[in-house]
């Protein structure tokens, strides 16, 4: 009997788990062997979570090199095509005899003595911007004209005209805006180009103006190139902060992405290992574990669930964490102990992030427990059956 009884015991290291014990978890973070990431195991604390709450989500507002300032949204460039109107006093440089588009002063009067006092107005053929940002205009000759307002061009080309023409009077238009434009791409209702206007229109209005994300806020990923450079946030961040919502600018690239955040469960949960999605924009710690079912009763260590995240290194260095940094950041582990009362309003305030990993920790007598559960499987027939014979 005893040796069978320590062959039982000797049997409940063998014994499937769910998940690592709090001593497992403790023990790996001060093996270098199975630590090589060499990740920190920090108690939650109201001090960590208001830390953590105060965290700024990623800076988009990171490419707006200009301070905010407002964008140049009505200059022309190379691919626009010009509308170009010239206004002249009697016969004119554009005009056939003087008969083309006479215009009389508004007075009603056509003529004055010594001499006419029409006007004619000439509309070009549409001008397209050359590459190289220049447009030839008869008789004014080629003109710079990229990086200039169409009130600036139409005074370039009135000073190209005088001496040739009786005070000639130009008007611009852009016809076809292409400098002005961004392209709105991915999960919107009507992606293509959107061009610019001088009412300074923010990210989320040229979300607006495609038709609108098909996810929700928080499901969608926003994507921002701008030249060389590239950032990323969620659309509930912009919304949430304005500072975040950045005036577009000429050339800028938005992509909206259906990215939907989940965070996954491991361990001694009251439900089964599963990746779960937010499904809101904000997810606190508590929240997490409660969609889940909280610890298992039968299984589960409240004092030890684990929160496995990479941080930035900006947070890191303020919870003064000296762990060195990887491609996804710094690997920390946060530990809640659910049997501190603190601990309840402490993890209110933890915000969830996408791809958190979340492990309850299995209790030291699980594996015993789950024995007795089996040797009971294994001897209940026979007992019943001695019952039965007597």
């Amino acid at each position: 009997m005893a040796y069978a009884f320590a062959l039982a015991l000797a049997g409940c290291s063998a014994m499937p788990d769910s998940g690592p014990t709090e001593s497992g978890v403790l023990q790996a973070s001060r093996d270098t062997k199975h630590n090589p990431l060499d990740f920190a195991v920090l108690p939650v604390t109201p001090n960590v979570a208001a830390i953590l709450a105060a965290e700024i989500p990623p800076f988009i507002s990171s490419l707006d090199t200009a301070d905010n300032a407002p964008a140049q949204n009505d200059r022309v460039g190379a691919g626009d095509v010009l509308t170009i109107t010239v206004f002249e006093l009697g016969n004119g440089l554009f005009s056939s005899g003087g008969s083309l588009s006479a215009v009389t002063q508004s007075n009603g009067m056509g003529a004055a003595s010594g001499g006419a006092t029409g006007v004619t107005a000439e509309t070009l053929p549409p001008t397209e911007v050359e590459t190289d940002g220049t447009i030839l205009v008869p008789y004014a000759g080629r003109l710079h004209v990229a990086g200039k307002t169409p009130q600036a061009v139409a005074a370039m080309i009135s000073a190209g005209l005088a001496g040739k023409s009786q005070n000639p009077q130009v008007m611009v238009r852009i016809a076809s805006d292409i400098s002005n434009t961004v392209i709105v791409s991915g999960e919107v209702h009507h992606p293509g180009r959107v061009t610019l206007s001088t009412a300074q229109e923010r990210l989320s209005d040229l979300i607006a103006i495609a038709g609108g994300a098909i996810y929700p806020p928080e499901d969608t990923h926003v994507q921002l190139v701008r030249r060389e450079h590239t950032a990323a946030t969620d659309l509930g961040t912009l919304e949430s902060y304005p500072a975040q919502d950045i005036r577009a600018r000429p050339g800028d690239r938005l992509h909206v992405i259906y990215q939907p955040r989940t965070y996954t469960v491991f361990g001694a949960a009251g439900r089964e290992a599963t990746e779960t999605p937010f499904k809101s924009p904000h997810v606190s710690l508590a929240e997490a574990l409660a969609r889940v079912g909280g610890p298992s009763d039968s299984r589960a260590d409240p004092n030890a669930a684990f929160l496995f995240r990479f941080e930035t290194p900006e947070t890191a260095r303020t919870l003064k964490i000296t762990t060195p940094a990887t491609p996804l950041g710094v690997p920390v582990v946060y530990q809640l102990d659910l049997m501190n009362p603190t601990s309840y309003f402490a993890a209110q305030r933890v915000p969830m992030k996408n791809h958190d990993v979340l492990v309850i920790a299995n209790a030291k007598t699980n594996r015993f427990y789950k024995f007795t559960q089996l040797i009971s499987t294994l001897i209940s027939p026979a007992i019943t059956a001695a019952w039965l014979a007597r």
